[in-house]
């Protein structure tokens, strides 16, 4: 039906029910549902696989895109979606769905880039949630905005990545953080965020906690350096570098290092379905790691500032044999062990229960838990 026929038949039905029993108003309020969704372009049981960078195909029972605050308001006014649970959807690269979503999902489609003020040491870019995050980097690497260049080619969008506190190759994202602003789903306010209000940990913020579900972030502002910082000795990056020949760095040469690093060991979301770093870097206690340095003397670790090791969860992984294996049509990337992927047609239940596997071996071998890093939905 569309939409002017169907505002027409319900000034018709809200004529006619001004003298109808009570009994037929249920008729009357499903159809004024169906107007909202017509209206708003609500869709019912839609497919979420080109939506998820796994691509597992699940369906939403509703789903929605806004790109702007109006757009928020005016969906979640209606009294259908109150009680109604809600998933707020950005770039779909880092989780995994093992089931239908029976409730509403919200697609972030929020767009927009500025530099908001700078002082004598430092810019201060905002960005919209739904910018995509890669594409954002290399605005701010192009203006010369520097701070971001180490997270070059992480998947997703801008409004996740504080979410996460994505990080790569030495840099964090609440190392560059200002703050950010996001909506409340129960007062329909806007509120601001600073660095402490988030609660960055290592993968880990107040949103992946305390206030899940219950806010919608619609921008981040970045505090990039007017003199670069250069952040080299994480990783490959050095090695990268001169590969390429690249005696003066620069913060195109770094993000380029880093693109080819995560380009050669990382598989592409377009042609294998996966979420990156599936699992977290685990860490333990210094007593803990001398003890498994000498069994294993070749364990990758890194010292943390708190005098505890980070181990390197990938190098774990290889050690029980898990990398390159397959299982239907879920696997551990043959480069990466760190990484789950999807070659066709595996459910998320699959590549679930294959991470299962993957942490009681680990825990098993080793006496250390590994954490998923990904969102279970």
């Amino acid at each position: 039906m569309r939409l002017d026929s169907c505002q027409s038949e319900y000034s018709r039905r809200l004529y006619y029910h001004k003298s109808c029993p009570k009994n037929k108003l249920v008729d009357f309020i499903e159809f004024g549902i169906k107007l909202l969704i017509l209206s708003m372009k609500i869709l019912e049981y839609q497919s979420l696989k080109k939506l998820n960078t796994f691509g597992i195909d699940v369906t939403a029972k509703y789903f929605a895109e806004f790109s702007s605050i109006n757009d928020i308001q005016e969906i979640l006014s209606n009294s259908k979606f109150l009680n109604t649970k809600k998933l707020i959807l950005g770039g779909g690269s880092n989780l995994l769905f093992t089931q239908n979503y029976d409730g509403l999902i919200l697609k972030n489609n929020l767009k927009g880039i500025e530099l908001v003020k700078q002082d004598a040491d430092f810019y201060y870019v905002k960005s919209a949630a739904g910018e995509v995050w890669h594409e954002f980097v290399m605005h701010c690497i192009k203006h010369n905005y520097a701070g971001l260049e180490n997270l070059s080619l992480i998947p997703g969008n801008v409004g996740a990545s504080p979410m996460q506190n994505i990080g790569a190759y030495g840099v964090e994202i609440k190392d560059v953080f200002y703050e950010l602003e996001a909506y409340n789903l129960a007062d329909k306010t806007i509120r601001t965020f600073s660095k402490a209000d988030c609660k960055f940990g290592y993968r880990e913020s107040v949103f992946k906690h305390e206030l899940k579900n219950k806010y919608i972030i619609t921008s981040v502002t970045f505090k990039l350096f007017k003199t670069p910082q250069f952040n080299t000795s994480y990783g490959a990056i050095e090695t990268e570098l001169a590969a390429m020949g690249i005696i003066d760095k620069s913060i195109r040469a770094i993000s380029k290092a880093v693109c080819n690093i995560r380009n050669s060991k990382l598989p592409n979301p377009a042609e294998i379905g996966n979420a990156g770093s599936f699992f977290k870097n685990p860490e333990v206690v210094r007593g803990k790691y001398e003890f498994l340095k000498i069994k294993y003397p070749t364990i990758v670790g890194y010292e943390l500032e708190n005098g505890n090791m980070k181990l390197a969860a990938g190098w774990l992984i290889e050690q029980t044999g898990w990398k390159g294996k397959i299982l239907g049509d879920a696997g551990v990337h043959k480069l990466q062990a760190l990484v789950l992927v999807n070659y066709g047609n595996a459910k998320g239940n699959e590549i679930y229960d294959l991470s299962t596997k993957v942490l009681e071996s680990v825990k098993e071998k080793f006496g250390v838990e590994l954490e998923r890093e990904v969102n279970i939905i």
